[in-house]
């Protein structure tokens, strides 16, 4: 019988302790590792607190040992007070907060910025060909059709409960830690702690470890199960603290929710998630799709239109026949790489699974090895590998060039995301250049040498 956190959260109601819900975020997937270490339930960060003479830390009268942080501790005293004012209990508050040491990530005097910012994620950073290539190998797509032949009655389950279909879980699992390979080494109280402490997402942070302390209170957890990756993300399935609190499942009916070595529980909050977020059972995620000669690329500009548009505009599925969309009667013309590249018509799933990472690169490597461990073939149009992609830096010139002509990139930040390519694409259709959106080298030098960048 399966429990939904809800379920606990009313038994507790009962007995005086409130818990609210936190809107859900995501994360984004754990590269696939030869030889990943076996899961399990690490030592918390720091260990043992050092045999330091305590020292007040809050109004309330609690202590904590120094974490040796002057930062950290600082931090530490004002948010154990504001998290006590908003109703935490102090052992909830303790338990989080006790044992907090520095990371070199977040806090080390050669800290780089870099290496935790969002342009320079993998999925933003590298080419998307890349990308897929490392996401959606041969290997991963092996390995998952054999978890789903090795657990087919806990996916039939699955698919009966939530109406998710397995290729799709499948593939939120082996890009999320390589089906439970890799889920982190990390203690997340830790990491957060210290995200919140660096200081760029540090509401974010906080927000994440209130919902730790909530979930304690729930008594879903206990303390020691808190492992994470890099940035806070539990499990086998990735679930931000708040994610956890929203959607987690005790499917199976133990009273706990157990998404670090238990695949049901862990599928099953996937599952809970994506379909509150959408996800339609059946309908495609995309469709690769081929274009006739002379076609206009502005179309692809986000919008969406009528399956009977895009017939009548000569789309043609990549594998031939004709279109089958199992109901979903409308979708947007999407180019990963511009006119050269495979072309897509995407579907309300796709943007489902991008409740998980926002990143269009990440939801196509999801839809690509869904696709691939249920049997169903790959891309069928060649990448352009031949185009040299632009660096974060010549993203920024891009946008900055974009913003001085008037065509409104948004933020010069380094990420070439659909404002981005559709600032561009209005660009080049003014000028008479192939509508694609797509920022290449070329188009920088022609996007400068109109705005006098």
């Amino acid at each position: 019988m399966t429990s939904t956190i809800n379920s606990h959260k009313a038994r507790i109601i009962g007995f005086g302790v409130l818990a609210a819900l936190i809107a859900a975020c995501a994360a984004g997937p754990t590269p696939e590792l030869p030889d990943p270490p076996a899961p399990g339930t690490p030592p918390i960060a720091g260990g043992t607190p050092p045999a330091t003479e305590p020292v007040p830390s809050t109004p309330a009268g609690m202590v904590f040992v120094p974490s040796g942080n002057e930062q950290i501790d600082e931090w530490r005293s004002d948010f154990a007070s504001r998290a006590l004012a908003s109703g935490r209990s102090q052992q909830s508050v303790r338990l989080i907060l006790d044992g907090l040491t520095p990371m070199d990530r977040w806090l080390s005097p050669s800290f780089n910025v870099a290496g935790t910012g969002i342009a320079d994620q993998a999925e933003f950073a590298k080419p998307i060909w890349e990308y897929v290539d490392d996401t959606v190998s041969a290997t991963r797509k092996r390995t998952g059709a054999e978890k789903l032949t090795q657990n087919s009655a806990l996916f039939d389950a699955l698919e009966a409960r939530y109406g998710v279909d397995r290729g799709v879980l499948a593939g939120i699992w082996g890009m999320e830690t390589s089906f439970g390979g890799f889920i982190g080494t990390d203690d997340a109280a830790n990491v957060l702690a210290n995200m919140a402490v660096e200081g760029r997402r540090k509401s974010f942070a906080e927000g994440e470890l209130i919902a730790l302390m909530k979930l304690l209170e729930l008594g879903v957890v206990e303390r020691g199960d808190l492992v994470s990756g890099w940035a806070g993300a539990m499990g086998q399935t990735q679930f931000m603290p708040s994610t956890f609190l929203a959607h987690a499942e005790d499917f199976t009916g133990d009273s706990k929710i157990d998404v670090w070595n238990d695949p049901a529980d862990a599928l099953a909050s996937a599952a809970n998630y994506l379909a509150v977020s959408g996800y339609k059972t059946g309908q495609p995620w995309g469709i690769e799709v081929s274009v006739p000669p002379q076609f206009d690329f502005a179309l692809a500009d986000g919008t969406r239109r009528d399956m009977a548009f895009w017939v009548n505009k000569g789309l043609v599925p990549a594998t031939a026949g004709p279109f089958n969309t199992a109901g979903a009667n409308s979708a947007e013309l999407w180019l990963p790489a511009g006119a050269r590249g495979p072309k897509y018509l995407l579907f309300d799933n796709f943007n489902a699974f991008k409740t998980y990472n926002r990143a269009d690169s990440y939801a196509l490597s999801v839809g690509l090895l869904a696709d691939g461990v249920t049997g169903k073939p790959g891309i069928v149009e060649a990448w352009p590998r031949d185009i040299q992609p632009l660096s974060v830096a010549d993203i920024k010139r891009l946008q900055a060039g974009l913003n001085r002509l008037g065509y409104d990139a948004g933020p010069v930040d380094g990420i070439a995301g659909r404002g981005t390519k559709g600032a561009l694409r209005r660009f080049q259709s003014d000028r008479g250049f192939v509508a694609d959106g797509y920022p290449t080298g070329e188009m920088l030098a022609y996007v400068e040498g109109a705005s006098g960048g």
